[in-house]
């Protein structure tokens, strides 16, 4: 949980918010046991995706309308995506464990569940303001 300031905006109050900065906290951990020669592949790849999510979630929460909001929440998914996808590379290039990949793996199908719920909570939200 980050640590409670003066003022907090809103995103800093989503629970999906909080999960996707734990789970960049998990990936940078993982990612410091990578290989040095892929520190500018696989490592730089895999912290801007993970990295993206969170950004993406904060930057869809100023946005006026719900629909621009879901929007970003769609991004945010699809970074989500990414990072699941070079974690199985990862685990694949034998950069990680099976176990490691597994707890990654929980962590992202946990923020995956958050997404979807605060992005379909946005469209309906939208569709009510009609």
């Amino acid at each position: 949980m980050v640590e409670k300031l003066l003022h907090n905006f809103g995103f800093e109050k989503l629970d999906v918010w909080n999960s996707s900065i734990e789970l960049s906290k998990l990936v940078y951990d993982v990612t410091n046991s990578f290989p040095t020669d892929e520190k500018y592949g696989l490592v730089s790849q895999i912290r801007r995706a993970v990295v993206s999510i969170s950004s993406n979630i904060a930057e869809g929460s100023s946005k006026a309308s719900l629909k621009d909001q879901a929007r970003f929440s769609e991004i945010a998914y699809g970074s989500l995506m990414e990072v699941l996808n070079q974690i199985i590379i990862a685990k694949n290039f034998g950069y990680i464990s099976q176990e490691l990949y597994l707890t990654v793996r929980n962590e992202i199908e946990k923020v995956s569940r958050q997404l979807n719920a605060y992005k379909n909570s946005q469209i309906r939200r939208s569709d009510n303001d009609i």
